[in-house]
């Protein structure tokens, strides 16, 4: 299988070429030249496999370039009850994903037992098992270059700490994560991590790791690679679980769900999308955003208006204070039928418009508005207070607690699936994460794993930086040997 740009200016490569690197060269980002299909049969017999089995038929479709006996070692050795069991002690651990029913037709699905706590672990994990087998193949050494809101970054470092031949540079948003976000970061000492809070917002830091991305040169001289969701292999990871609560929710591949999932970058939904593109009977995609509601407004209105960091709100589902979602580009590129040159033209607007407040592209009373419906796309918006009602409805009701993102997806998803549809609810994180929040909500405080205990107090180690590219490129070569 090759991959292709979304911009159409870049060679069609493999999975191995493009596992290490971002963006493709032409500033877009990468995705399979067709979706490879999933037939009945396939569908009958996934049905049966633990998730390891199943990361395996499903990643198989997409890395067709790494030898089947090696993948499937890859695989194996990251989906273990021994990596996802650090979550719920009334969890299924053997499940990796366990399904938790709230009532008949309305499900969570479990993807925070992984080592930090959030459903980034699902996919990072195998990141980090997959970029030590390349690097080992290349004789080669990588720089890795993040920008995170919240998850991303400890899913990153924890799953990447102590490999061989890697260094993690971790961009964050100065002050904007909760204690114990920045705390599971900022306590690691490991010496190949390196983590730097921007005096900005999440679009601030994510900015800046385009702009190194998109410096060739400097990319090409300091090996840079990415974790964040524009790294295909990260999204690919993705689709594995999608496929796993289809099976934990159905008796038979007949019937059709609906998925809510909280979105800021895109990403997590847009594995949803590839899923249902190969076949998955996905009735519906559910988009939950926070009071950063870019993305609902696409789907509701056809424009698209990404903000500046002054119109982007702080809130207390801080993992969604995001207003460029960057894996929206691979959504768009479907919708407007994989025509690479409208995408550019697209995107020539984004970074105007997210300076100026004003609509980058409106697709209303076109065609593309048109072809919309048969994606299957829903959305809606949660507030602070839509959040807080939610955990303590579902604290009260059926003894369960949820994170605040989580909380938006649940609230956004019953608002908005189709009736009869049964409704699975993508989890975030582990409401330990947002204990602030928690205790607003429930007068309480949530539970943490024993070995979490106390991490806020750990002593922390960050450097403060400017959103400063030059000063960004500065401090990636003063650490890294020549």
């Amino acid at each position: 299988m090759k991959y292709i740009s979304t911009r159409g200016n870049a060679p069609a490569k493999t999975f191995t070429e493009i596992l290490l690197g971002g963006l493709a060269p032409d500033g877009g980002l990468y995705l399979p030249e067709q979706y490879p299909q999933v037939t009945r049969a396939e569908l009958d017999a996934w049905r049966k496999l633990s998730y390891a089995e199943l990361a395996y038929a499903v990643l198989s479709k997409f890395a067709t370039d790494i030898p089947a006996a090696d993948l499937k070692a890859i695989v194996s050795k990251t989906y273990t009850t021994a990596v996802y069991s650090y979550g719920r002690a009334d969890s299924d651990f053997s499940q990796i994903t366990p399904l938790r029913t709230l009532e008949p037709g309305v499900h969570i699905l479990e993807l925070s037992n992984g080592p930090t706590l959030a459903f980034k672990d699902m996919a990072m994990q195998l990141l980090g098992n997959l970029f030590e087998y390349a690097l080992d193949k290349q004789h080669a050494e990588l720089n890795i270059l993040g920008a995170t809101s919240g998850d991303t970054g400890s899913a990153a470092e924890y799953a990447m700490r102590g490999k061989r031949g890697i260094r993690v540079f971790m961009l964050s948003p100065h002050g904007k994560m909760s204690s114990f976000q920045r705390a599971q970061m900022y306590s690691l000492q490991d010496p190949n991590i390196y983590n730097i809070a921007i005096t900005g917002m999440f679009d601030d830091a994510q900015d800046m790791v385009k702009a190194v991305s998109n410096d060739h040169s400097f990319k090409a001289k300091y090996k840079i690679g990415t974790v964040n969701s524009i790294n295909w292999a990260r999204v690919s990871a993705q689709v594995v679980y999608y496929f796993k609560g289809y099976f934990a929710a159905t008796k038979s591949n007949d019937e059709q769900v609906a998925f809510a999932v909280p979105s800021g970058n895109f990403g997590n939904i847009c594995a949803g999308h590839i899923a249902r593109m190969m076949g998955l009977p996905i009735g519906q995609l559910i988009l939950a955003t926070n009071e950063n509601d870019v993305l609902d407004e696409f789907f509701r209105t056809g424009v698209y208006r990404p903000r500046d960091t002054k119109h982007t709100y702080e809130t207390s589902s801080p993992s969604m204070d995001i207003s460029k979602a960057s894996n929206f580009e691979r959504f768009v590129f479907d919708l407007v039928g994989r025509d690479g040159a409208k995408v550019r033209e697209f995107w020539s607007k984004v970074d105007v418009a997210s300076s100026s407040d004003t609509a980058a592209f409106n697709i209303k009373g076109t065609s593309y508005w048109d072809a919309l419906p048969k994606f299957g796309f829903a959305s809606g918006k949660s507030t602070h207070q839509d959040r807080l009602k939610t955990i303590r409805e579902l604290w009260e009701e059926y003894g369960v607690m949820v994170d605040t993102h989580t909380a938006d997806g649940i609230k956004v998803g019953l608002a908005q699936r189709r009736p009869n549809l049964p409704l699975i609810c993508l989890e975030t994180a582990l409401p330990a994460k947002f204990a602030e929040t928690i205790q607003e909500a429930l007068g309480r405080e949530p539970e943490r794993p024993a070995a979490l205990q106390g991490i806020e107090k750990l002593p922390q180690r960050c450097e403060l930086m400017d959103a400063d590219v030059a000063k960004l490129k500065s401090f990636i070569s003063a650490n890294v040997p020549n």
